[in-house]
């Protein structure tokens, strides 16, 4: 689990206090930024860069693969000699995830693909801290980093993975577009269904997951709330979903969007509403619910996506989900591969 967090509009500011005692002589701190924050004055003067700290931004518009963390830390090991004092990730899931990756990669030889897995990370990552600027994906308090490799897309899992300190600021939410918070926080929603219908379910995933999913309810469909205290809700239900599947695990969904996403480069939370929209059969009252959430907020999901596959982008496809077997066991428990056949896939994907 995360061991430290704080939470409230404005903690932010808090970050030079929190990372101070971390700090190493000569050893920088290196911010992981989202790039859509480049010009954004009002967010980046509040990282006080002290000595030989380094900021550097990052496009979040395409999934984070092992290559590319792979040379964020070639670039961080040839610029210094010391290790960082710690990486800092500021934005959405993708951010997060590169910033858990590269502080891993900074204490373990090899490439990033070599760790795509569960439980194969042997030394402790570099100290990192999360700050979300978008709420719904979890990888604030996951225990894994999702990457797109050289042949899946596939998390690596650890419990070396988690951040040290997570920074929970509802302001930093703010002015996310519509579209993006709709699909982020579906991706929420989802990591709810999947871990409350799941053979893995317990008590511990329960607890969060039942409430993450109402606190989704009020934000999507009750829409009671001012938009401060649906942004604090959120950025909440991101956390208890995220603390929901780290003692469970996910289900069809995820595992069918991962195909998209290598296949396609699907974004994830878009990937999952795609999905999802054509699930009656896994989870047809969150369907039905989905649906109206869609329409409640004049969402278009799109269409079409794999009308023109050729034979062998429908195949990797099909295989890189099959590839999750961990996800098909939670889904569908330990006969799934006699439900979730490569005929029965392909018939999901086509409808997509």
């Amino acid at each position: 689990m995360v061991p430290k967090v704080v939470f409230g509009s404005g903690c932010f500011d808090q970050l030079p206090e929190i990372l101070a005692p971390q700090r190493q002589e000569n050893a920088p701190f290196v911010f992981l930024v989202d790039d859509v924050f480049e010009n954004n004055k009002a967010l980046t003067d509040r990282i006080k860069l002290r000595f030989n700290d380094k900021l550097v931004f990052i496009s979040a518009e395409e999934e984070p693969a092992t290559a590319q963390i792979d040379q964020i830390v070639k670039e961080i090991t040839s610029e210094f000699k010391k290790k960082p004092s710690g990486i800092i990730g500021v934005g959405g899931g993708t951010i997060m995830d590169i910033a858990k990756a590269v502080s891993i990669m900074l204490t373990n030889e090899g490439s990033a693909a070599d760790y795509q897995g569960w439980d194969l990370v042997k030394n402790k990552a570099v100290y990192h801290v999360g700050v979300p600027t978008i709420s719904g994906t979890g990888a604030e308090v996951s225990r894994t980093t999702v990457l797109s490799g050289p042949v899946r897309k596939l998390g690596i899992n650890s419990d070396f993975t988690p951040f040290d300190q997570v920074i929970l600021d509802p302001q930093l939410t703010e002015g996310v577009p519509k579209n993006q918070w709709f699909y982020t926080g579906m991706d929420c929603f989802i990591h709810c269904v999947e871990s409350l219908n799941g053979t893995f379910l317990n008590a511990f995933s329960q607890s969060y997951g039942e409430k993450a999913y109402d606190l989704c309810k009020e934000i999507f469909i009750t829409q009671v709330d001012t938009e401060e205290e649906a942004r604090a809700k959120l950025m909440m239900a991101s956390w208890h979903g995220g603390m929901s599947i780290a003692y469970s695990q996910v289900g069809v969904a995820h595992a069918m969007s991962y195909g998209l996403s290598y296949v396609l480069g699907t974004k994830h939370g878009i990937g999952n509403c795609i999905v999802f929209n054509h699930l009656e059969d896994f989870y047809p009252e969150d369907v039905v619910l989905f649906k109206e959430m869609v329409k409640n907020h004049d969402i278009e999901i799109p269409k079409g996506l794999c009308a023109n596959l050729s034979d062998k982008e429908m195949n990797k496809m099909i295989d890189i989900a099959l590839s999750l077997v961990p996800l098909w066991e939670n889904a569908l428990g330990d006969n799934w591969k006699a439900i979730m056949t490569r005929e029965k896939l392909k018939s999901l994907y086509l409808k997509m």
